[in-house]
């Protein structure tokens, strides 16, 4: 279990906090995964999750958009799901993991 699973695990499960520890890898850390949700008209979204105050929801649709299929198929195969049961899950999970790893309201340094 690498550190951010640690992290992350009392806050959305064990399992998903591989995915989001996963997903924030391959995007280069939480500004990686701020990026690509910027991207894809997501930011103030994303920004709520960071910032102090409550977070914005996601949708499905929207983590599925923002993830693509390609990813998002490959992480619900690691985890035994459908991608439509992965995005369902990440919108759930996504706010509260990137809030927890946020918690001064700033980006951590590059690479968390």
């Amino acid at each position: 279990m690498g550190l951010l699973d640690g992290l992350l695990g009392g806050a959305v499960g064990a399992e998903m906090a591989t995915v989001v520890n996963t997903l924030i890898q391959q995007h280069g850390g939480v500004q990686g995964i701020l990026t690509q949700l910027e991207q894809q008209g997501l930011g103030g979204v994303a920004r709520s999750w960071i910032a102090t105050g409550p977070n914005q929801t996601i949708t499905p649709g929207q983590v599925h958009q923002a993830f693509g299929n390609d990813m998002m198929t490959q992480l619900a195969a690691k985890v035994g799901l459908t991608p439509q049961e992965l995005a369902q899950k990440l919108s759930q999970v996504l706010p509260t993991a990137i809030d927890k790893l946020t918690p001064t309201g700033q980006v951590p340094a590059k690479g968390v």
